[in-house]
């Protein structure tokens, strides 16, 4: 059947046939009303958002520059800025970002770039400077051959083996802080330019088994060809009228000029270059393939101290005075090493009595015990309390004893028959 839609007609809204239109007029008319207030509304918070975006004040103009012209600025004034940047690669990192900041400034009469200049500031203001030390920069440094940059990233890592004497011996990384030994020779490797002159200085090894760690006084002016010989090392006798001539007024009155833990057996060997002195020491132990192993060396008490992996062993050899440079052995092939400074590890009861007595000198009579008539003169005093042991009260008390600074314990501990 066809639908040819003669029959179908339009509904009003109130569902009347027809064209009667009167009731959509009144529908219309009763919405002017309402579209007017709504218009309104919209026209009062368009204005509000232009308000809050600001449009009521004058129009800022942004720039679309992206090229900004820095010799309008003092040069001194970026100098300053930039030497708040602390460390070589935070000013290598300036050098890279324009021109302005890595090139040679020629406008201005320099031969180095801002970046050098500030590095050049750093340098001769000694920031970098370690007390008690006496840096000396390798030849290149000092003929000017180098930027600046690169001098001031010398003088921020200064402790490295920069001589190597004997034959088979290799650097293993380019700051030369670790060597190895490729033959079966005993080879020495120095920080000589790392001069020790006065003052408390640790560094730790990090060491093979058969390898030999210690202090040797700075001999000048070793040619590492006339020493390529297999076999250097500071106790060969034929050797010591040579270095003995190469003595100065920084050597001190002292005569122990080297010293050396050798690291298989635990034992001390120190030479005056007339003759050699093997000993063991109180406190002694050897160190396996990886183990750190600590020296301090205190020139104030003219002692040298040695720590296996952050753990005090004990005085090694006192009597020592005068400058003194790190140095190693190496004695059996693929035999490594390597230095670097440090602080050394505080005892934990030295460090809570060191806390303690920074709170108070002298704390009231019930927080400590006095201690008369011990055979010991040393422990004889006040012992400060210093936390608890077995549910008491811990006393201690710090003395120099038998050469060394000690920390004595008062406390109470459980016995092998259970008693107290």
């Amino acid at each position: 059947m066809t639908d040819d839609h003669s029959n179908k007609r339009l509904k009003t809204t109130s569902g009347a046939s027809g064209g009667d239109t009167s009731d959509d007029a009144r529908n219309n008319y009763a919405l002017y009303p309402e579209n007017h207030n709504l218009r309104s509304e919209n026209a009062h918070l368009r204005h509000q958002l232009e308000l809050l975006q600001g449009n009521h004040h004058e129009t800022i103009p942004v720039s679309t520059l992206t090229v900004v012209d820095l010799s309008r600025v003092d040069t001194s004034i970026i100098t300053q800025i930039a030497s708040f940047l602390g460390t070589p690669l935070e000013l290598l990192n300036l050098a890279l970002t324009c021109k302005s900041f890595g090139w040679q400034q020629s406008e201005t009469g320099s031969d180095w770039s801002l970046a050098d200049e500030v590095a050049r500031l750093t340098v001769c203001s000694g920031q970098n400077d370690i007390e008690g030390v006496r840096i000396t920069l390798p030849p290149q440094y000092v003929r000017g051959t180098t930027t600046w940059l690169s001098v001031l990233h010398e003088s921020a890592h200064p402790l490295k083996f920069d001589t190597l004497l004997g034959s088979g011996i290799e650097h293993q990384n380019e700051r030369s802080t670790s060597i190895r030994l490729t033959t079966s020779v005993t080879s020495t490797a120095i920080a000589s330019s790392y001069v020790m002159e006065s003052g408390i200085h640790y560094a730790v090894f990090h060491t093979s088994k058969s390898n030999f760690i210690g202090v040797v006084r700075p001999v000048p002016n070793l040619d590492p060809g006339r020493f390529a010989n297999p076999n250097f090392h500071f106790f060969v006798t034929e050797l010591f009228a040579y270095f003995l001539a190469a003595r100065t007024d920084k050597w001190g009155s002292g005569n122990v000029h080297v010293c050396e833990y050798e690291c298989e057996y635990g034992s001390m060997t120190w030479t005056n270059w007339d003759s050699n002195t093997s000993v063991d020491w109180e406190g002694m132990e050897d160190c396996n393939t990886g183990d750190t192993i600590g020296m301090l060396l205190n020139l104030e008490e003219g002692t040298l101290t040695i720590y296996k992996i952050n753990r005090r062993l004990g005085v090694m050899k006192d009597g020592l005075s005068g400058s003194y440079c790190w140095y190693v052995s190496v004695g059996k092939k693929g035999s490594t090493i390597a230095i670097k400074r440090g602080k050394p590890p505080r005892c934990p009861h030295q460090s809570m009595l060191e806390d303690s007595e920074d709170n108070d000198s002298r704390p009231d009579v019930d927080e400590g015990i006095e201690v008369e008539g011990c055979g010991l003169s040393e422990i004889n005093g006040y012992f400060r309390r210093i936390g608890s042991h077995d549910d008491c009260p811990r006393f201690c008390k710090r003395a120099f004893f038998r050469g060394r600074d000690e920390v004595f314990s008062l406390f109470r501990c459980r016995l092998n028959d259970s008693t107290r």
